[in-house]
């Protein structure tokens, strides 16, 4: 089971996008897929179409019942799976929500740590967790990487969101040194890119430079459909029109990278016959 944390220092920059994206990517590629919804604002929830049908799925009552939590028995299916081409396929979602906050400190003991770690181990029904954190450098991403095999920075090309992210390197790199994690790989995605942008285009030649082997390819462009697909509830390689199928696969490349290997998208089924703007 390989365990991604996606983070940013900075919110705004399409971090709950990215989240997305990759599920949408993983579900297409027939991957059984956790996400674990642990920003407390709970959008990956809400843009997987799912919500809480009581309150002890809420991921942050999971991380407080610890060894004694049971993360499979409090998922949430999405009905993106349902909408799949694939046989059986499985996408879940461990549900945010603002109990959360309560370990969302910069001061949690090394044993809060590694609540999120304890409850990811006794799982085996996936072969991907996405864990979307929470736009801070505070305990509940800590948590998120504390589990995490991999940390994917997201960033977009502007100098906060650039500065933003090296800082969060940095932390990760002082993070590794003075606790246990698996965590063995740092990643940038460069999000929301504009070639039309002169200062797009110069923030992301600074961020080869800067981050050189840990920048993804491809970048992801700005994609004009992402707040009515998102207020549809629906997943990028389910949405219609050349746009949508382009940002797919790049996502699809970028699942690939993670993962280590080729992923092939087959044809979408249906599309959805209304939808609404967010």
């Amino acid at each position: 089971m390989q365990v991604v944390g996606i983070s940013s220092l900075k919110g705004g920059v399409g971090k709950t996008s990215v989240t997305l994206g990759l599920a949408s990517a993983a579900l297409s590629a027939g991957t059984p897929t956790l996400v674990v919804d642990l920003d407390p604002h709970a959008d990956a929830s809400t843009g997987l179409g799912v919500a809480l049908t009581h309150p002890q799925q809420e991921i942050g009552r999971q991380l407080k019942a610890g060894r004694r939590g049971d993360l499979e028995a409090n998922v949430q299916p999405s009905p993106w799976a349902s909408r799949s081409e694939r046989d059986a396929a499985v996408l879940d979602v461990a549900v945010g929500g603002s109990y959360g906050t309560v370990y969302d400190r910069p001061d949690l003991r090394p044993r809060d740590l590694r609540r999120l770690k304890q409850l990811l181990d006794k799982t085996s029904k996936y072969d991907l967790v996405l864990i979307d954190c929470p736009p801070s450098l505070n305990g509940l991403t800590r948590q998120a990487w504390t589990a995490s095999h991999q940390a994917v920075l997201v960033a977009e090309p502007s100098l906060f969101s650039v500065a933003g992210t090296e800082r969060t390197m940095r932390a990760i790199d002082m993070f590794k040194n003075e606790f246990t994690t698996p965590l063995n790989s740092t990643r940038v995605v460069a999000n929301r890119f504009r070639e039309s942008s002169t200062e797009q285009r110069f923030r992301l030649s600074e961020m080869r430079r800067m981050f050189s082997s840990h920048l993804m390819n491809p970048v992801l462009p700005e994609q004009p459909d992402w707040q009515q697909i998102q207020g549809a509830a629906y997943a990028v390689h389910q949405w219609p029109g050349e746009a949508a199928k382009q940002t797919a696969q790049h996502f699809d490349q970028l699942l690939a990278s993670l993962l280590g290997t080729q992923q092939k998208r087959p044809r979408t089924r249906g599309v959805p016959a209304a939808s609404t703007t967010a």
